[in-house]
């Protein structure tokens, strides 16, 4: 077999490189170019030079695991040891991910076995860099997806409305940029069927709001809460005269905050 070392080092390169981006990524880090590419030139001479030695097994394992520590420290800059320890948990997390999917991808082309940890088999580059990029966009969505679940849930705030005798307890959020105001005062977006789960049949509207959404601009009914509280978590907020409106909430909470509420 015929192996050309500058193939083998640019595939590596490029596999340590895209991998070492997603690992700064997490930890949340200034990306500085340079030291990034010096971590994954490193790394990939390490997957060149590597087969060629002779070393226990359990040595090969411990040479791997400081190669990748290696890689992070060299790519990570800064004094502070966080960003090490995030930087090299999430490239050995991706690095086991990405092999786990190169693993079953190369099942196809009939590897069977594995020489150092190297696969062994018929499977293309492009297959190697279209999983690499498909394993890189799965990881850059997923993680935008969790951090906007994981910002709504930072801003949802327990709150409790009472009116006409009745009391409701629903989730607020409160980082909603709802800027609506009825006759000088703050007003709440909730849903019509929380609208009846407040104040029953018996509606009282106290005058109607011009609203203006994507798909235009809308009047909406507006009613008056007698009292809502606001648990922050460190304090309670308590309002009375809260105006509420008819609007899409979605499906995260059962009422838009308004900004004016928490800003006081």
């Amino acid at each position: 077999m015929v192996v050309y070392w500058e193939y083998a080092f640019a595939e590596n390169f490029i596999l340590d490189g895209v991998l070492l981006y997603l690992a700064l990524k997490c930890a949340k880090t200034k990306i500085y170019k340079i030291r990034m590419a010096a971590a994954a030139a490193v790394g990939a001479a390490e997957a060149i030079v590597f087969p060629l030695l002779s070393v226990p097994a359990w040595s090969a394992y411990l040479i791997k695991a400081l190669g990748g520590i290696l890689l992070c420290v060299i790519a990570v800059h800064g004094k502070k040891l966080k960003p090490y320890l995030i930087t090299s948990a999430a490239f050995f997390f991706f690095t086991f991910a990405l092999g786990g999917l190169l693993t079953a991808a190369y099942s196809f082309f009939g590897a069977t076995r594995t020489d150092g940890g190297y696969l062994i088999g018929q499977a293309p580059v492009g297959l190697v860099i279209g999983g690499l990029l498909l394993f890189a966009v799965a990881v850059v969505k997923l993680s935008q997806s969790y951090l906007r679940y994981r910002k709504v849930r930072q801003n949802l705030l327990a709150c409790t409305l009472t009116a006409g005798g009745r009391e409701v307890k629903w989730q607020g959020y409160a980082d909603s940029g709802n800027c609506l105001e009825f006759r000088g005062k703050p007003v709440c977006v909730v849903s019509v069927a929380a609208v009846f789960a407040l104040f029953g049949r018996n509606l009282k509207e106290s005058g109607r709001i011009r609203i203006n959404t994507v798909n235009g601009a809308k009047e909406s009914p507006v009613f008056e809460c007698e009292k809502m509280k606001i648990f922050t978590g460190e304090q309670t907020v308590e309002k009375s005269g809260v105006y509420l409106t008819v609007g899409d909430v979605g499906k995260s909470c059962q009422l838009i905050l308004n900004t004016a509420l928490m800003e006081a």
